[in-house]
């Protein structure tokens, strides 16, 4: 059986009835604004290339290494590691026996030599009668005279030995000289110290340093008030301004590394607490690179380009940049990015030009609107 044609007047009603649909469909042609697409966005970083990273520990400003001025046998022991110390209290004590029988020496022959000394000034005085009345030598008179002198001069040198007597008693106590924490002890009770061996490490209160060894090669690099960054173990989440104190003009002979120290600038409410690990990042030069997560790459005929929020904060751009070699998970931006700009670090392969985007950042936070667009929308 023949098929049979369609009549114009059926097709005519198929045309016109698929644009009705169309116009139905789309709210009666009002066209429907795209919503804006949420994207992660974050500003680059200093390149891992440009940054040195040294590992440390905290440490005292002021670390005083404190030893008896004599020698003796160590009586008593009174504080412990890590136990907070005052001005002037007492750490250890030597036995004092011998301290004490030295002073009580020292008194003995000062009095023998006071009682020499009023012996020698009673035999002048009479003999300077004498002499007056001519009865004696004008020799024994000078012999007297020198006698009395002589014995003025030993009881001048026996009240200086006491006095030396009597501050070795003294130091036979061991005194803090400042607050502060007891941070090493060298030794026990029971001990013979001998004069200026180390007992205790006393780590004054006040400001906090970061101790670091700086490798011979990268020496040349880093000058005493150079700035740097400390970040603690403990707060990692932030990281604390600090500037170069210290460099040893020597190296260590068994490590050959030199020794640096780190003025912490601690701000209020942070707690630096001695003995905390610590990182110190240096910067290696004034020219430094910036570096982007792998996934914020995208390429514009072939060459490598990032999608960089405008100003408003509300859309994003496609800049060509220069990159360096690539990292484990970033690359470093060489040329074409600036520090305070804004840089899509995924889904960038959604993205076109001028479409409206809501940048979010690494705590999937909103980023606010830019200052100027926040005064306008005032």
């Amino acid at each position: 059986m023949p098929l049979r044609r369609p009549s114009f007047s059926v097709a005519l009603g198929a045309a016109l009835l698929v644009p009705a649909l169309l116009l139905a469909g789309c709210g009666q042609g009002e066209p429907v604004q795209e919503p804006p697409r949420p994207v992660l966005v974050q500003q680059p970083q200093p390149a891992e290339a440009a940054v040195q990273a040294f590992a440390g520990d905290v440490r005292a400003r002021h670390e005083t290494l404190l030893a008896f001025r004599v020698g003796g046998k160590l009586a008593q022991r009174e504080v412990e590691v890590g136990q907070r110390v005052r001005a002037g209290q007492v750490l250890a004590r030597l036995d004092g026996a011998d301290l004490r029988l030295a002073r009580e020496a020292a008194e003995a022959r000062l009095a023998a030599a006071e009682a020499e000394a009023r012996l020698a000034a009673a035999e002048f005085e009479r003999v300077g009668v004498l002499f007056e009345r001519q009865l004696v030598s004008r020799s024994l008179f000078d012999a007297r005279r020198s006698a009395r002198e002589a014995a003025d001069a030993q009881v001048g040198q026996a009240r200086a030995q006491l006095r030396v007597a009597a501050n070795q008693a003294a130091y036979g106590d061991l005194r803090a000289p400042a607050d502060g924490v007891v941070a090493e002890r060298f030794a026990e009770a029971g001990q013979v110290l001998a004069a200026g061996q180390p007992v205790f490490v006393v780590a004054e209160d006040g400001d906090r340093e970061v101790a670091i060894a700086l490798p011979e090669s990268e020496l040349a690099r880093f000058t005493i008030g150079q700035p740097v960054q400390v970040e603690l173990w403990a707060a990692s989440e932030r990281r604390l301004p600090g500037r170069f104190r210290e460099i040893a003009p020597a190296a260590d002979p068994a490590t050959r590394t030199f020794a640096a120290r780190v003025a912490i600038e601690t701000p209020v409410g942070v707690a630096v607490e001695l003995g905390q690990s610590a990182r110190v990042y240096a910067v290696r030069s004034t020219a430094v690179a910036l570096s982007v997560p792998l996934s914020a790459l995208t390429e514009v005929e072939g060459r490598p380009a990032l999608w960089v929020l405008n100003a408003d904060r509300r859309s994003a751009r496609r800049q060509e940049v220069e990159i360096g070699p690539y990292g484990p998970t970033s690359v470093p931006v060489l040329a074409g990015l600036a520090a305070d700009d804004w840089v899509v670090v995924a889904g960038v392969h959604l993205l076109r030009e001028g479409q409206p985007l809501r940048p979010l950042d690494r705590e999937n936070r909103p980023l606010p609107a830019a200052p100027a667009a926040a005064n306008d929308a005032g």
